[in-house]
């Protein structure tokens, strides 16, 4: 074989994170980088809410745009399950609102012209390890190279590619890892979202639903613009799940309809699309929003990473590792993050010539150093909101409505790094307070 057929790096996921290893590939440089994408175009079809953090646009090396935003939001409007709203106000901008699909193509056309390569309309359905002779039928050692063999369908064609190292950014259901016989990550939420015509009072602001309206995460509204939201929410299906088996003890279970959907008559049947019907009847989404969906959107949110992400010559990033942030479910900051350090190591990997599996751990010892204290402490936080009944949850958000707590919230609140408001309530004279409040959690930050 001719070894100038075997790619330097390949990337399986043409999207934001895949499409920033692919970018920071050249930067670091690497020759050649291809960008393996499954889909016919740069993102579609779309399966986030779109509502990315300051930092997620400033780690991806993007400015805001309206080429891509839409509207900017600075705060918050909580809605626990008592309905008293507690209002979060941020001093300045904290997320955008964006068109994932105009997002994901301006990375995409940002590493293209870096020099990476893209092969749309490729699936990926095989990986492994092979050893290549050079076309001198030589088989000396020097003349033989290890690398990783890529099998996709593409053209209706089954083909083969060659790379000295795999990145694998394919998303929540990562079949790369898979095939690689890597364990997947602890969860994925199910998540759903409608974008609809909506009367908002501040576009400034999302709101925010947490208790039985999402078990085990929360429900949102998103302001595109003053007339239109994006209307959503993702369930931990094994809250869900744990709710209703409470409730076998009590009564017979009956098929709910969508306006009767309580913490005491939830069966582990339900959908997300059932937790939406309800939503949709929320006071508070129900006075705002107006007759007509413009779009519809299904999804899974990966968070806990996997045990182990990296394998000889392969490295797992973003959602396909499992890094998205369990507090908030967001993926964009933490995916460019690890792309960054994944494609320095594959450089490393090529310019040493090792490709092997202790090369590779250097990616996952980077990247824990980077975000596994903030996704620890999210993957805690996610738990114990687990754990706590609709009562509790109306008391955390009582408390929480101090105006100097709500200062304290407004100056440290940080959509990616939680723990910095958490040790700031820690510290202040409302530490006792906090700390009766939230006891069981902070135990288990100890």
């Amino acid at each position: 074989m001719d070894f100038e057929m075997i790619y330097d790096l390949i990337i399986v996921g043409g999207g934001p994170t895949g499409s920033t290893a692919a970018r920071y590939a050249k930067s670091n440089g690497i020759k050649r980088v291809l960008v393996v994408e499954e889909n016919a175009s740069i993102g579609s079809p779309v399966q986030c809410a779109g509502l990315l953090s300051v930092a997620a646009l400033r780690e991806t090396d993007m400015t805001p745009d309206s080429f891509f935003v839409y509207n900017s939001v600075k705060g918050a409007k909580v809605y626990p399950p008592s309905g008293k709203q507690l209002k979060i106000v941020g001093k300045e901008t904290k997320a955008y609102v964006v068109s994932r699909k105009m997002f994901d193509r301006k990375i995409a056309e940002k590493a293209a012209n870096a020099g990476a390569e893209y092969l749309m309309k490729a699936q990926a359905v095989g990986l492994k390890d092979v050893v290549v002779a050079g076309d001198s039928g030589n088989m000396s050692n020097d003349m033989k190279l290890k690398c990783k063999a890529l099998e996709i369908l593409h053209g209706g064609e089954r083909k083969t590619l060659y790379a000295k190292v795999i990145i694998a950014a394919d998303g929540v259901r990562s079949s790369i890892s898979k095939f690689a016989g890597l364990s997947p990550c602890e969860k994925v939420l199910s998540g759903i979202q409608i974008e609809a015509n909506y009367k908002t009072e501040d576009k400034e602001f999302v709101e925010m639903f947490v208790g039985t309206e999402a078990p085990g995460f929360f429900a949102w509204s998103i302001p595109v613009s003053e007339t239109v939201s994006r209307i959503g929410l993702a369930i931990d299906p094994k809250s869900v799940s744990q709710i209703s088996e409470g409730n076998r003890s009590s009564r017979n279970e009956n098929h709910l309809t969508e306006n009767n959907l309580t913490e005491n008559n939830l069966t582990e049947n339900q959908s997300a699309k059932d937790f939406l019907d309800h939503l949709l009847s929320n006071p508070v989404i129900s006075e705002k929003i107006q007759a007509g969906c413009s779009d519809f959107v299904v999804g899974g949110i990966p968070i806990g990473p996997m045990k182990k992400t990296y394998a000889s010559g392969l490295m797992v990033v973003g959602d396909a590792a499992g890094q998205c942030k369990p507090v908030s479910g967001g993926g964009i900051y933490t995916g460019a993050v690890a792309a960054k350090i994944a494609a320095k190591v594959a450089a490393e990997a090529i310019a040493e010539n090792d490709f092997s599996e202790k090369k590779m751990s250097e990616y996952e010892k980077r990247w824990k150093k980077e975000l596994g204290r903030e996704l620890d402490i999210g993957m805690r936080a996610h738990d114990y909101r687990m754990k706590l009944t609709d009562e509790e949850m109306n008391k955390i958000f009582n408390e929480l409505n101090d105006p100097e707590i709500l200062d304290l919230i407004t100056e440290y609140g940080d959509m990616d790094h939680p723990s910095v408001l958490i040790q700031k309530l820690m510290l202040s004279k409302h530490s006792l307070k906090m700390a009766k409040l939230f006891g069981t959690f902070i135990k288990t930050l100890l």
